[in-house]
């Protein structure tokens, strides 16, 4: 399982194999370069479980080209719901939805074949439907993905954008790849469909973490997230051997030298630029 987690400004990548942290990388957002540094530290596996960050897609095909993908089905259902929303108001809307709730009960490959056929009958049944186009006119309103130069636009691109969705699982066979006997691991390990138990496990630790010692140093924090996922690891380290000399006489922190590094405004002379003195005149006072 392949996954980050953000805080104060940082991003921790995280691989996962269900049981234990494989390892991590810092960076400061979910892009390409920062995946390949860490999947070219792990070994190609068989299976690897993605929410499907672009990033993280183009890595894989450059580093682990042999490794199957399959889509985080939690993922999949909120991507959907954003577009349809909880409530859609179109037929063809509510037929998605229900479709979507059927995938996240499929747990057979016979259920899964079935569902791949009755997606195909939606997308043969509304096809005409789906290409309805709304042409530009003087004072009307266009959607904010829509260019101001063109002339027209697909009127249900939402639903569009839906169906690309599935489309594009189809065409990556992404979808069903943990229903795939001959990728089942050889230890007997069960095979998810979701990063949940990356999400409720190391990254739900980091965020505890941070939240029980709110105020810690960007420095400090990190640390403190370096030694958790370490501990999270099949093997981890024994903590002496982190220890160094220097941990033990620190440097000093150079004093500042009152009279050379600080200027005279901050020190208790006196100061006619600071406004100090006497002062005549009008003070902010409206005349009577």
């Amino acid at each position: 399982m392949l996954d980050g987690t953000y805080f104060n400004g940082w991003c921790v990548l995280i691989a996962f194999n269900g049981q234990h942290v494989i390892d991590w990388q810092w960076c400061d957002t979910e892009k390409k370069i920062a995946w390949q540094a860490l999947l070219e530290r792990i070994p190609a596996p068989k299976i690897a479980i993605i929410d499907g960050g672009t990033g993280l897609r183009s890595a894989l095909k450059d580093s682990w080209p042999s490794t199957r993908v399959q889509r985080c089905y939690f993922h999949i259902f909120r991507n959907i719901r954003r577009e349809l929303t909880y409530q859609p108001r179109l037929p063809a809307g509510k037929e998605l939805a229900a479709l979507t709730s059927a995938l996240m009960k499929v747990r057979t490959q016979e259920e899964a074949a079935s569902w791949v056929r009755e997606y195909a009958r939606w997308e043969a049944r509304w096809d005409e439907f789906l290409r309805h186009r709304t042409y530009a006119r003087t004072g009307q309103e266009r959607p904010s993905s829509v260019p101001q130069t063109s002339q027209w636009w697909y009127t249900h691109q939402r639903l569009r954008r839906a169906r690309n969705i599935y489309r594009r699982l189809i065409k990556d066979k992404c979808l069903f790849t943990w229903l795939e006997t001959t990728l089942q691991p050889d230890s007997g390990q069960k095979v998810h469909r979701t990063t949940s138990p990356l999400e409720g496990g190391p990254n739900k630790a980091i965020k505890d973490l941070l939240r029980f010692h709110r105020g810690l140093p960007e420095a400090h924090a990190r640390t403190a997230v370096d030694w958790l996922l370490d501990s999270l690891t099949e093997f981890p380290r024994e903590p002496w051997t982190l220890v160094s000399p220097e941990h033990f006489n620190p440097p000093r922190k150079q004093a500042v030298n009152e009279e050379t590094d600080t200027p005279p405004t901050y020190d208790n002379h006196f100061s006619w630029e600071d406004g100090n003195g006497l002062q005549n005149g009008w003070g902010g006072r409206r005349h009577q």
